[in-house]
């Protein structure tokens, strides 16, 4: 029988579902190599360090968080389902949305810097259209519920079994509404 031809992509991929199933720092050439069936000499020759196979599993994850975000966000209210894919990815896939929260954010020195970064500059366009108010209301109201969102992620992320999706929903309708208010009031004094 003619022996496999390890590719890098299939290291990145076997220790991207390591660190899917057990967390990143779980993930061990050992473990690589035995997924894939093969000795650890062709882990070791895509692979110089852990810290360049974590960066690339890094990357893989935050693909994956993409894909996910977009399966499950609703056209029709793009904005709320949105957060709440993220809280769903939490739930289900815990070790994604951690490896999402560590990931390094080099040169951020403010929220606007890690708003600029993390969200598409449409988004805030789009939630000033749907809720008649500014753009600058807009990207208010998206970092609060960015924030907040990541910060419940968190809290679900490492929860076991977990707070019930009617519990998380009320508290993040809760949050929107608050924040949502605020930026009305903000925009009514300028006026």
């Amino acid at each position: 029988m003619p022996k496999q031809k390890i590719t890098r992509e299939m290291v990145v991929e076997a220790a991207f579902e390591l660190a899917r199933k057990k967390g990143l720092e779980r993930v061990i050439v050992k473990d690589i190599a035995e997924n894939l069936g093969c000795s650890v000499q062709p882990i070791y020759s895509y692979c110089k360090n852990m810290d360049g196979l974590r960066k690339d599993v890094m990357e893989k994850a935050d693909g994956f968080l993409k894909e996910y975000i977009c399966e499950h966000a609703d056209q029709n209210d793009f904005f709320r389902s949105t957060g709440y894919a993220y809280i769903q990815l939490a739930k289900e896939e815990p070790n994604v949305f951690k490896m999402f929260l560590m990931n390094e954010r080099g040169q951020i020195h403010s929220f606007d810097e890690l708003y600029e970064s993390e969200t598409n500059p449409q988004v805030a366009q789009f939630i000033a259209n749907n809720l008649k108010i500014s753009i600058s209301g807009a990207r208010t109201l998206h970092l609060n519920m960015l924030i907040y969102n990541v910060g419940m992620g968190a809290i679900l992320a490492n929860t076991t079994p977990g707070i019930g999706q009617e519990e998380v929903h009320k508290q993040m309708e809760m949050a929107y509404q608050a924040f949502l208010d605020q930026v009305v009031k903000d925009e009514k004094q300028v006026l």
